[in-house]
């Protein structure tokens, strides 16, 4: 695969993902495409060696792996959600001349960015249907129905020296001028487009809005990719594409998580059983699954904080990564990432004999430093565990940046450590 191929398959996958359902989806289509088997949790499984299995959680996490009942498995994990505006239970506000929705924001949003943006909404329905049977499924509007529309500076000559942003006040999209508006006659209508045409009684949802503006390539010479949700459907993306590109004879298991912004703690994030009752239900013998836990390796995937050009004094000098000049390696003394002298070392010698470069991030030491669902996954396993990212500018707004070569150079550094 070329770095071509693969950056307009990244291209392809950012835009058809707009939520964790979203991208939880693609990803199972990726995977049955490249001859993996379904699994579902509810059932018995019955595994065959040699052959390749994924099972997805709440329809937002996903677990694929190999099954070539080795024990020194190469694990990859990322997540699959994003901060945006979730949609309230009761969105509807109608006051001012327009229909506006009641949003949360979820996880660090970045929240001047959303403002003057081509908003769309998508994610899952649950319904009763005609045989009085609970039903889910997903939805996208795709079309822009929302915006948030600035405050003009007349009418606040102070924006440009100070400004904050009140989430309940500040960033309720605004739909339509007509009081006619219903949001379950939208829904209906949303749920007959996805291919539900036999809802009988609308019950919850989970919807976000995003911005409909697609991922693309920017600069003089294709140097970034621009989109949404490059954190964190990045790593998603290599991790995906690098299981589906080794053999059912090398033990390998990648797993995309939901919540990591806002904590891990559900029965889908990190912090949850997905994982490790997965890989107990694959080695069934504690002697066995011990052994190949102490035997394996977690390369926890996330973005990284590139050094931005206009704010170089953000970042400690000698670990502030570039875009375009490689896989960060993150580090903390307290354990907020959870790599080590052992861990760094291999993930140092397979880049090394690949010639592919790599970089080392510490955060300053008078600034907080965030974490990721690697320290998370390390104390619930007791896997060694190692954290790297892909730097990243903008982290967490609509729209992040990152370089063109880095996920490419990580695709192959996870690919030779099967080698």
């Amino acid at each position: 695969m070329t770095k071509q191929d693969f950056n307009d398959g990244l291209l392809g996958f950012l835009d058809a993902s707009p939520t964790p359902f979203h991208a939880t989806q693609n990803m199972a289509g990726m995977f049955l495409n490249a001859g993996f088997v379904r699994l579902y949790e509810e059932q018995k499984w019955v595994l065959e060696q040699g052959k390749k299995y994924f099972v997805t959680r709440n329809d937002s996490s996903i677990i694929a792996f190999t099954y070539p009942k080795d024990k020194n498995y190469v694990m990859v994990g990322a997540h699959t959600d994003s901060p945006n505006l979730k949609l309230k239970p009761n969105p509807v506000i109608k006051e001012h001349g327009v229909v506006k929705f009641g949003v949360e924001p979820y996880g660090g949003v970045l929240l001047n960015t959303w403002f003057d943006r081509d908003l769309s909404l998508a994610g899952r329905v649950s319904y009763l249907n005609s045989d009085n049977i609970i039903k889910d499924a997903l939805i996208d509007a795709k079309k822009a129905i929302a915006i948030i529309p600035s405050l003009a500076i007349h009418l606040d000559r102070e924006v440009n020296e100070k400004k904050s942003v009140n989430a309940q006040t500040d960033i309720t999209p605004i739909l339509s001028t007509s009081e006619e508006f219903s949001f379950d006659e939208f829904l209906k209508e949303q749920l007959k487009m996805s291919g539900a045409d036999d809802v009988k009684e609308l019950y919850a949802n989970e919807l976000s809005f995003y911005d409909t503006q697609k991922a693309s390539f920017v600069g003089l010479n294709d140097d970034f990719i621009a989109s949404a949700r490059v954190d964190n459907l990045l790593s998603c993306y290599v991790g995906m594409l690098s299981i589906c590109s080794v053999g059912e004879n090398k033990p390998m298991l990648f797993i995309a998580s939901d919540h990591e912004e806002v904590g891990s703690e559900s029965a889908s994030g990190a912090g949850g059983s997905f994982l490790e009752s997965t890989l107990k239900r694959v080695y069934s013998n504690f002697e066995e699954y011990t052994q190949m836990i102490r035997s394996s390796i977690l390369i926890s995937a996330d973005n990284a904080h590139a050094i931005h050009p206009n704010y170089p004094s953000k970042h400690d000098a000698n670990h502030a990564p570039y875009i375009n000049r490689g896989s960060v390696v993150k580090v903390n003394a307290n354990q907020r990432y959870a790599s080590n002298s052992k861990t760094i070392s291999r993930f140092m010698n397979v880049a090394s004999s690949l010639n592919e470069p790599i970089q080392n991030f510490v955060t300053r030491s008078d600034m907080g430093c965030g974490s990721t669902i690697g320290p998370i996954t390390a104390s619930r396993l007791g896997i060694d565990t190692l954290d790297v990212g892909l730097p990243t500018y903008a982290m967490h707004s609509i729209r992040e940046l990152c370089g063109s070569d880095d996920a490419y150079s990580l695709y192959k550094i996870i690919l030779g450590f099967n080698d």
